[in-house]
């Protein structure tokens, strides 16, 4: 039996490819590439993945350290915020071809719907994509494979072609009715689920990136809650916007992480990452008062914890002006 490796995104594109393949008759295993920028902590599985667990395995293969090299200096530049789509398809076919070779998979299935995303759904980007990955003629794009030169698998019958389809341009209707024919209702809404396309998180991004040009896991993985605040060019403070924040701070803070909030009171937990000398502590300590429900007293005692120990300061809850002029 013939057998594939599909990527899975997550989105209808990439689970209506595997689906078009499984129909075939042909063996699919389905992987997804995991890079801090494609899991969103607050809502960690979509809706699509929770849908197709029943239907087909998905393995997750992370690939964090070698994307983050990418992120430094793209090739092919970045989008129109911080997604260096056409540098990232590349890496994820690299990869992918690996494991195709080294498992004995046939070809590589992919969800790209030709003229979908004008920066790397081109015909002569896709081009480019599989030159530099060398993986020219190894990839079936089940929805636009009629626009596209067959694959090697297409040539030698091992995919019937005409199973296959035609879809092209940034409309879902051909996907939704396909999905509704195959039976599938559960699915993402048309909409990038990596973070790197959203302005706010790439401006969080870029600006750690400016002041660390190693950053650490944990300090990606914060991007993403909070308010953020550049205290100097090497710390800053992270504010909690509610309880889920609060939650998943914590979880990611270690023993060595400053944390503060204002006990008795609903209080963002707020996390100092960098310095912390007495003046960032008291900068700290103030805009963690200004974001709980004592935020209109004159003096708060914040509640300081550090490797396990706490203690007690009093704090002026910050203006908005001193907020504003510190906001990432």
């Amino acid at each position: 039996m013939a057998k594939a490796l599909a990527l899975y995104s997550g989105g209808l594109d990439s689970l209506l490819s595997i689906m078009t393949i499984l129909r075939l008759g042909i063996d699919v295993k389905v992987i997804r590439f995991i890079t801090p920028f494609n899991t969103k902590l607050r809502n960690s599985a979509s809706a699509a993945a929770k849908k197709t667990d029943s239907v087909f395995t998905i393995n997750d293969y992370p690939i964090s350290e070698k994307f983050l090299e990418i992120l430094k200096n793209p090739k092919y530049g970045f989008g129109k915020n911080m997604n260096p789509c056409v540098d990232c398809k590349i890496l994820m076919l690299k990869e992918a071809k690996k494991i195709m070779l080294e498992e004995g998979y046939d070809f590589i299935i992919t969800g790209e719907v030709l003229w979908q995303r004008p920066m790397s759904q081109r015909r002569d980007i896709l081009s480019v994509i599989d030159r530099e990955a060398s993986v020219i003629g190894h990839v079936v794009r089940p929805l636009s494979a009629r626009l596209l030169n067959p694959s090697y698998a297409e040539q030698t019958g091992i995919v019937n072609r005409d199973m296959l389809f035609g879809f092209s341009g940034r409309t879902r209707k051909p996907q939704m009715k396909l999905a509704q024919e195959m039976g599938i209702t559960d699915y993402s809404q048309p909409a990038s689920g990596c973070l790197l396309t959203d302005p706010l998180y790439s401006a969080r991004l870029r600006d750690l990136m400016k002041h660390s040009p190693a950053p650490l896991m944990k300090d990606i993985n914060l991007l993403q809650l909070g308010r953020h605040f550049r205290i100097s060019s090497d710390t800053k403070v992270i504010v909690g916007r509610d309880r889920i924040d609060n939650e998943l701070i914590r979880s990611i803070a270690d023993q060595d992480d400053y944390l503060l909030w204002v006990e008795n009171f609903g209080s963002a937990l707020t996390i100092i990452r960098g310095d912390s000398s007495d003046k960032v502590i008291e900068t700290a300590a103030s805009l963690c008062a200004r974001y709980s429900d004592s935020k209109n007293y004159q003096k708060v005692m914040v509640t300081l914890e550090i490797a396990g120990k706490t203690l007690i300061i009093p704090a002026t809850p910050a203006c908005d002006s001193f907020v504003e002029s510190l906001r990432v």
